[in-house]
């Protein structure tokens, strides 16, 4: 970890090196044994191996008994690979005790007061939704999944279309999801921070475009996260976000999301009452910026071709009160 540190570029936040929780921690230690079991081996052989060539090249140029030579160094080479094999079955009867053990501690993670959020896959972002026994409270968002630090979360996923698999490798192994089929999988993040998780089987063109974030942080600043993002979106306060509002529900748009106290409520899309609370748009592949947000509605296709967003031209003045409008959805 410390030498990929070094490399320009790296965050450190997409990588079982960099273990942000008891989960990740446990496969990196699975990781670590294995990579250096067979680093070693891998060294030995080659030291094995070099000997084992000068034997043989001293012995066909041994005077006066190369014959009696040679069989010495066939013996020597026999016991070698004999030995090898012992200790390569030796080695793997280690890992495989290993990886027992580390898949036991994942299965034992404690679950019972666990916090559940739950993930849904499509083609090609996340859905993700914190059940709450009071339905008008339910917060549903996308592509970002915030949870409080130390604390045990359960991820009940599926998939609403084709099988994808929920990865972020900082804080848990993957867990594919398939349509039809609900699964859980328990994890935990210690660290504050934002760590990328990504579809970690392929489902499409955009397979490579399907990312999010887990957001840790503390459980007062999550309490005052979930209580915003249960709120409804916030009514236009001036003439251009009024008229932003209706540019949103009189075009496609109405068609395919939901903003909470309006009357788009569809499902197609991603939920977009909070949409500029977001860092990114897209499941990860642009900041949430004006600029970027502004292409993303004209023309979708130009920048993730193969999605399910259709182009939507209007006039530039109703874009930019459209986009104004979307700003004030925090």
């Amino acid at each position: 970890m410390m030498v990929l540190q070094g490399v320009p570029g790296f965050t450190g936040n997409q990588t079982s090196l960099n273990p942000a929780g008891p989960g990740a921690a446990h496969i990196e230690h699975n990781f670590a044994v294995i990579f250096w079991i067979t680093s070693i081996v891998y060294c030995l052989t080659m030291v094995v191996l070099v000997i084992s060539v000068w034997r043989r090249k001293h012995a066909l140029n041994a005077i006066p008994a190369p014959q009696q030579t040679t069989e010495e160094s066939d013996r020597f080479t026999i016991r070698a690979v004999t030995g090898a094999m012992i200790v390569t079955v030796v080695l793997l009867v280690i890992i495989l005790i290993n990886s027992f053990l580390t898949s036991r501690k994942l299965g034992k993670m404690n679950g019972e007061n666990a916090l559940t959020i739950d993930v849904y896959g499509h083609e090609w972002w996340w859905e993700v939704q914190y059940p709450n026994a009071e339905a008008d409270k339910m917060v549903i968002t996308a592509n970002e999944i915030h949870l409080p630090v130390s604390v045990p979360i359960r991820i009940h996923g599926t998939s609403r279309d084709v099988i994808h698999s929920f990865w972020a490798p900082n804080v848990q192994g993957k867990r594919d999801l398939m349509p039809g089929y609900d699964t859980d999988v328990m994890m935990q993040v210690d660290k504050p921070g934002r760590w990328r998780g990504q579809c970690a089987e392929y489902c499409g063109l955009q397979h490579a475009h399907m990312s999010f974030y887990m957001v840790a942080e503390s459980m007062s600043d999550f309490d005052k996260w979930l209580a915003s993002q249960s709120q409804s979106a916030v009514q236009p306060a001036d003439s251009q976000t009024a008229h932003g509002q209706q540019v949103f529900l009189s075009h496609a748009c109405i068609m395919c999301h939901a903003i909470g106290g309006t009357t788009a409520g569809s499902r197609v899309g991603p939920d977009l009452t909070h949409l500029a609370s977001r860092s990114t748009i897209a499941a990860g592949m642009l900041p949430n910026t004006r600029g970027n947000l502004a292409g993303w509605i004209l023309n979708p296709q130009s920048v993730k071709p193969g999605c399910r967003m259709p182009p939507n031209s209007m006039p530039g003045q109703d874009l930019q009160d459209l986009l104004a409008y979307l700003e004030t959805l925090r």
